[in-house]
């Protein structure tokens, strides 16, 4: 890969943690700040940005970043893939802020201590804002370390890990692929799946210290009837037991009953099975509150712990025309100009960055070429002086031979 190409590769591996939530503050002069704003409460918080995010920066800067680093960054290739060894998705993750920008690990309602959790999120390319804001709502909030993972069908299908014909009852493109979860979690560990018309007002920690390793899986038990005949851009709805259940769920990946959640199960059984939890007695699931997967038009606020923590956006979400006017979408265009804003603020950086190598690589290229004409002028010298050694040797040596010639005597 050419060292540009590999820096640009770089620096948008490291920019998400370098600018998902910077922005610029003009009190007490210009600087650079992290800013957390909960929804709710009036009160936000600033912390500055930790030594890590400044060395990402300055490092970068001076070429001392790690080029020859992004070969290491690369997907793994589809012949390791097999059925009956665990991958995460082919899909790059997105990891949170250094630990330095967290509090640290989650102790979960069972007494164990949780150090990260992996958060799969359904992706629709329809849907691909919703998604990027579902992902900056997480973690903007979080304090503690998560890994983002969308789940592309499309990478799946390219892994031979998905080959299901879609059926016309199929409203998005995770509609099946959500199961697979523990299956790409490597079945260790918990592990989050939610569909991507989510947005978070609050930290995901909060939920994490929720798991109890007695369950199989922990969901927002919903009784649940939809009021509309369609759903976001048109798609029909569909009535079933235990609907929207699977919108939100923590799986205890490494709970042996989940391992049927085999690529083979989850392309063959039917959807009843799947969004049903069939494969699993009652007893293995767990509640949590209904403001994790507070469904817009269904839920209501009752008080202040009736607020959404999670507001899911299920019949379709300000993102479609038909519902820029739903319920809470002030909060998600909100959220998306957050989004969009340090985006752009993410482009200047990367530009700057560039910029600063560009001029770095300039600079040293000309001290690389002015040595290398100095080497090359020494060369010669060297050359010469070898040329006038080997003169001189062998003048040395023709004259030592003669003085050691003797005249032959003449005898009378």
């Amino acid at each position: 890969m050419p060292a540009m190409a590999a820096f640009r590769h770089c620096i948008r591996r490291i920019s998400p943690k370098v600018v998902s939530y910077l922005s610029f503050s003009n009190s007490s002069g210009s600087k650079l700040c992290m800013r957390f704003h909960t929804y709710g409460n009036s009160r936000s918080r600033s912390a500055a940005p930790n030594q890590r995010t400044f060395k990402l920066i300055l490092t970068a800067a001076g070429l001392g970043f790690g080029l020859a680093a992004s070969s290491s960054i690369a997907s793994a290739s589809s012949e390791n893939l097999k059925e009956n060894e665990p991958q995460t998705s082919t899909s790059e993750p997105v990891i949170s802020p250094s630990p330095g920008d967290t509090v640290g690990s989650v102790v979960t309602k069972s007494g164990k201590v949780l150090n990260k959790i992996k958060i799969f999120i359904g992706y629709d390319p329809r849907e691909d804002l919703a998604y990027e804001v579902c992902r900056y709502s997480i973690l903007k909030h979080a304090t503690m370390p998560v890994e983002i993972i969308p789940i592309k069908q499309n990478d799946l299908r390219k892994t031979s890990l998905y080959w299901r014909n879609r059926d016309k009852t199929e409203s998005t493109e995770f509609s099946f692929t959500r199961f697979l979860t523990p299956f790409l979690a490597g079945f260790e560990g918990w592990a989050l799946f939610i569909d991507c018309d989510f947005l978070y007002t609050a930290d995901i920690r909060e939920l994490a210290e929720l798991i109890d390793d007695k369950y199989a899986i922990m969901c927002v038990k919903h009784d649940y009837t939809p009021k509309n005949a369609t759903k976001m851009d048109g798609v029909p709805q569909t009535v079933y037991p235990r609907k929207n259940w699977s919108s939100m769920v923590l799986y205890n990946c490494s709970h042996p009953k989940n391992r049927v959640l085999t690529p083979s199960v989850v392309n063959s059984q039917s959807g009843a099975f799947l969004h049903r939890f069939t494969w699993l007695d009652d007893d293995d699931i767990g509640s949590i509150p209904f403001v994790w997967n507070f469904l817009v038009g269904h839920n209501k606020v009752d008080d202040k712990n009736s607020f959404p923590r999670a507001i899911h956006y299920t019949s379709g979400g300000p993102w479609f025309e038909a519902w820029k006017d739903c319920e809470f979408a002030d909060l998600w265009l909100k959220e998306r100009d957050d989004y969009i804003r340090t985006q752009k603020i993410q482009r200047v950086i990367q530009d700057e960055l560039i910029k600063l190598l560009d001029n770095r690589i300039a600079e040293r290229s000309g001290e690389i070429e002015s040595r290398v004409v100095d080497l090359e002028s020494k060369v010669k010298e060297v050359d010469a002086l070898k040329k006038l050694l080997a003169f001189y040797l062998k003048e040395k040596v023709l004259a030592s031979s003669a003085s050691s010639l003797k005249e032959p005597s003449v005898e009378a």
